[in-house]
């Protein structure tokens, strides 16, 4: 008969060890985007487009 205990524990164990490696993996990347250079950003006007005498943005 399966040890169905053993079995469910080490699966657990697993996938607990799992998650909490995708978790600093996720703090670490999360850390590297806060800490990254700021982006430049730059606003642009936009064009009016007059179709008939009807105005569009």
């Amino acid at each position: 008969m399966a040890d169905y205990k053993t079995m469910y524990m080490k699966l657990f164990n697993k996938v607990t060890a799992i998650i909490e490696e995708l978790q600093e993996v996720q703090r670490q990347t999360e850390r590297m985007y806060i800490e990254s250079p700021k982006p430049e950003i730059a606003l642009f006007e936009r064009e009016q487009v007059v179709i008939g005498s009807i105005q569009k943005e």
